[in-house]
């Protein structure tokens, strides 16, 4: 792996890559949403991690999340489980 791979990104690298403005990434990083660490008081971001972050939360959009799907039988079928009249 090369050592521009692994290097940590900048706020501003990351905005740039989710192209979404600074104060998004620095509200996603402080409300713990986004993955990243501090190093003397300045955010940074693992390209893997953010990645990663994408993944999931393109699956979680497409309700393929651990949490979207009901397990067993808990998916109502028919009138059962509707609302009542």
């Amino acid at each position: 792996m090369l050592m521009a791979e692994t290097a940590a990104m900048t706020v501003r690298e990351v905005a740039t890559y989710l192209n979404v403005n600074e104060k998004t990434v620095y509200r996603l990083a402080q409300k713990r949403d986004l993955p990243g660490f501090k190093v003397a008081g300045a955010w940074r971001f693992r390209r893997e991690d953010i990645d990663r972050w994408i993944e999931k939360q393109t699956a979680d959009s497409l309700g393929q999340g651990d949490e979207a799907a009901p397990q067993g039988d808990a998916v109502p079928t028919g009138s059962s489980g509707g609302a009542k009249r």
